[in-house]
């Protein structure tokens, strides 16, 4: 192994971290978002590229019909919105990529566009969109609708969408803004045009009323798993978070998405891969072992947080169907179905409870010390070829936060393995630089 540097983001939300434990006071004050501060801040200082910050419209109501169990275990909701929230965490860095989740279900592409360039103009260059096309029939009735469309024909849409945003973020020139006191022009009219898009779901005059960012368009993050989300983010996508199972699967994801971008006409190394990952940190094996080993044992929480976790995003009531058996063959979803199948492969034909009981989200287990743990991520790519692991914990805490930036980040560094510094002012560019 050659110790290539690979990246680190984080997958998140603006939700209530840990509350269980009583340790902390973080359950009840996090919504002035203070808390995501010192995450961000953590991050940055241990070389994350990025924190992600995703979203969901909805009170989930699927599982036997109630919200009891969503809110009793704060899922989905209660939930901030992320993209106001994106300034106040760049505000308090100077280089870390921020990500907020927006879908094109539900935006308007004028309001987003207008507000994505606003927040690449206030973080100077390090913001990132994560691109959803939403998969809740219970999201979409607070929009005005029944139910979504069609997985596919969300897919359409967004792709229209990307195309109407990208123009607008456009319709500024590069130099338009002359600010030239002897011409007495501010701006040139000439280099800021109407879109005047016309197209089966949009229309759009233009232009954008904000100047053009410093990156001209956010970071475009995905998380395509169907085959047609995947050929969205390949032809779209500056990165993609995935969960495959295990390394071959990992592998065959990354190469099949290079290739795809390769398709479309697309340099592949543009295109950087995130496994999301949950390590079990300790300060020796056998601590690590017994933290995996309190989690298991808590059975009846981790079944019922997964029954509400998958009811929400693959509008699948589980309630209804005999926990003593496995999902049935047959069974499908208009919501994540790239993911849908996934999990139904992870099972591996156990029953309902038994599988969801134990499950965790994530691409590959690590369970061990810091050390292992990098060594084990090391090879991982390796392996795979790049490009890095996004990390997940629901609910998250500061002392497992810290586990991963004081513990494994400097064990990852030790090695090689993690980012000394940034070297560009802008997110894409960091992305990029290696």
């Amino acid at each position: 192994m050659g110790a290539q540097p690979f990246r680190l983001g984080w997958f998140g939300n603006l939700t209530t971290p840990e509350w269980r434990t009583g340790w902390s006071e973080d359950a009840l004050t996090w919504t002035d978002a203070r808390y995501y501060v010192d995450m961000v801040q953590d991050m940055e200082r241990a070389g994350f590229d990025f924190m992600m910050l995703e979203d969901s419209l909805m009170v989930s109501d699927i599982y036997a019909g109630t919200a009891e169990l969503e809110l009793k275990h704060a899922i989905y909701a209660p939930k901030l919105d992320p993209v106001p929230v994106v300034s106040m965490l760049a505000y308090a860095t100077e280089h870390i990529g921020i990500v907020a989740t927006a879908s094109t279900t539900f935006y308007p592409p004028y309001l987003l566009a207008r507000a994505f360039s606003t927040l690449d103009h206030v973080t100077r260059g390090r913001v990132g969109w994560n691109i959803v096309t939403s998969s809740e029939d219970r999201a979409a009735q607070n929009f005005g609708m029944d139910k979504l469309p069609l997985h596919d024909k969300r897919y359409d849409i967004a792709e229209e969408f990307v195309e109407v945003v990208t123009a607008l973020w456009n319709s500024w020139e590069e130099k338009a803004i002359l600010a030239d006191p002897v011409s007495g022009y501010y701006a040139d009219h000439t280099k800021v045009a109407p879109i005047h898009h016309k197209g089966e779901y949009f229309s759009v005059r233009g232009p954008l009323n904000t100047p053009r960012s410093p990156q001209h368009k956010p970071v475009i993050c995905q998380a395509g798993a169907s085959p047609r989300g995947r050929a969205f983010a390949a032809k779209n996508a500056d990165m993609l978070l995935c969960i495959p199972n295990g390394l071959d699967g990992m592998k065959a994801y990354r190469d099949d998405i290079r290739a795809r971008a390769e398709s479309f006409g697309r340099n592949p190394d543009d295109v950087k891969v995130f496994f999301v990952v949950q390590p079990v940190i300790g300060k020796t094996m056998a601590e690590a072992e017994a933290k995996k080993a309190a989690f298991l044992a808590d059975k009846q929480r981790n079944f019922e947080a997964q029954m509400v976790h998958f009811a929400a995003i693959m509008e699948i009531d589980f309630s209804v169907l005999d926990p003593d058996l496995p999902i049935p063959d047959d069974m499908s979803t208009n919501g994540h179905q790239g993911t849908f199948e996934g999990w139904k492969e992870a099972f591996g034909g156990r029953s309902i409870k038994d599988a969801a009981s134990a499950m965790r989200v994530h691409s590959m287990e690590l369970v061990g010390t810091p050390d292992s743990i990098a060594e084990q991520m090391d090879e991982a790519m390796d392996y795979v070829g790049g490009d890095g692991f996004m990390f997940l914990s629901q609910p998250t805490s500061r002392e497992y936060i810290r586990e991963i930036t004081e513990g494994l980040c400097p064990a990852l560094r030790r090695r090689g393995l993690l980012r000394n510094g940034y070297s560009h002012p802008h997110f894409r560019d960091n992305l990029r630089s290696f």
